[in-house]
């Protein structure tokens, strides 16, 4: 027989384990990890709407991991998650281009830097016509998709047809360089905004209203979930799964 005091005894122990457990979960996504699904196109083919990623919150640093251990500088070509400076409740994610110090602009659609240009295999080009502003950045006219308080400080940071990149902000933009919401539109990312690095896709899923037409009510919506749990392994990347986003 078990007495009252073993099983008591037993119940601490197992509410013990269940609250180490929850900590040390709190404590790797609070410090260490976190996950982030991606839900625009704007950096495709290097990221996909459906991927789900781990984030290193670690490698650069900042708050309690600069107490830990030596952090790495943010590098040209490094893709970064960042709170958006516009709206900082929202996460984007993009690839870095400038540095601080850096003068930015493009040539053609081609990213130069310090005169050099870039050499960028995983960036892709969609749009048929050319775009002054898009694709001659900084010099093209003024454009509706551009923030009013971004324009204004831009044309500041213009010398000879280039963006010079101020101290403690990065400029970035997305791999699907003609589809990107990026900093041609809305400006530099401030150092304190970024999060992290993408280590891997953990988890990756061609989305339901593929085979679906568009969830227009919540009836719409359930039925959508329904059928992506029914049909998970079908709709599942396989062979995007645990990828290393470079």
């Amino acid at each position: 027989m078990i007495d009252a005091g073993t099983r008591r005894t037993d119940w601490v122990g197992s509410v013990q384990s269940l609250l180490s457990t929850v900590v040390i979960a709190v404590f790797v996504i609070a410090f260490v990890v976190q996950a982030f699904q991606i839900p625009s196109e704007s950096m495709e083919r290097t990221l996909l709407i459906g991927d789900y990623l781990l984030v290193d919150k670690l490698t650069y640093g900042g708050g309690f991991a600069n107490a830990i251990m030596p952090y790495q500088p943010i590098r040209r070509g490094d893709v970064i998650v960042f709170h958006y400076p516009v709206h900082p409740s929202e996460h984007f994610v993009k690839r870095v281009v400038g540095v601080p110090g850096d003068r930015v602009r493009l040539v053609n659609r081609q990213v130069e830097v310090n005169g050099t240009l870039l050499n960028e295999p995983y960036v892709i080009h969609r749009a048929a016509s050319h775009d002054a502003f898009r694709d001659e950045f900084p010099r093209g006219g003024l454009v509706p998709q551009v923030e009013a308080q971004w324009w204004l400080q831009m044309r500041k940071l213009v010398e000879d047809g280039e963006l010079i990149v101020p101290e403690k902000s990065y400029f970035v933009l997305g791999d699907n360089r003609d589809e990107s919401l990026d900093s041609r539109y809305w400006g530099f990312v401030p150092r304190e905004n970024i999060i992290g690095r993408p280590l891997l896709i953990y988890w990756s899923l061609r989305t339901a209203s593929d085979d679906l037409p568009a969830a227009s009510g919540p009836s719409d919506k359930l039925y959508h979930f329904a059928y992506a749990v029914s049909h998970l392994f079908q709709i599942t990347r396989w062979d995007r799964t645990f990828r290393v986003i470079k």
